[in-house]
């Protein structure tokens, strides 16, 4: 049986089946049930997989494995991108879904008159600059939870090592 495996899927079920019940009890009655099926959110299922990983080949091999040891640094990657690149991706995507907003409702991006023609001319207008209306638009955006605060990240680690450590032990209990 590939425990490490199957404890990583696990992890990732878990935290992304919690993650509508804890937002809908943090932020409201307006959350979609689609958060299920995210990237983004609390807590992290990246987070929670990696560290569900490292947990369960701890367990099966030692700390000094150098699976052990693979498997920290790309859970290291893994969660500081999802901090970083990816927050910052999310942030600047509301920015641009503010912006592409306000010119299909408005008409207007602000530009000079110079660049509008420019556009208007150019047969591989970027959507934003065509005639697009808001329902097409809908259906081009990109989801706004691209990745995680520090906080989410925490709770997906210790979401992980405890996922790992509860499949581990039901496990063992099954198989003796």
């Amino acid at each position: 049986m590939n425990l490490p495996l199957i404890t990583s899927i696990m992890a990732i079920i878990f935290t992304q089946v919690i993650k509508y019940p804890i937002a809908y009890f943090t932020k409201g009655k307006h959350v979609s049930i689609q958060l299920v099926t995210s990237t983004g959110g609390m807590p992290s299922s990246h987070s929670a997989a990696v560290s569900s990983l490292i947990t369960a080949l701890i367990l099966e091999y030692g700390f000094s494995s150098p699976f052990v040891a693979i498997a920290t640094i790309f859970g290291v990657i893994i969660m500081f991108d999802s901090m970083g690149v990816r927050r910052q991706s999310g942030e600047q995507g509301i920015v641009l879904d503010a912006i592409a907003r306000d010119y299909l409702e408005n008409g207007d991006l602000h530009l000079s008159n110079e660049r509008k023609k420019h556009a208007a001319n150019t047969e591989d207008a970027h959507p934003l600059v065509q005639d697009y209306a808001l329902e097409d638009y809908e259906k081009m955006i990109i989801n706004k939870y691209l990745g995680h605060k520090p906080t989410e990240v925490i709770v997906g680690v210790f979401t992980g090592s405890i996922v790992a450590i509860v499949v581990r032990s039901i496990a063992l209990y099954f198989v003796q």
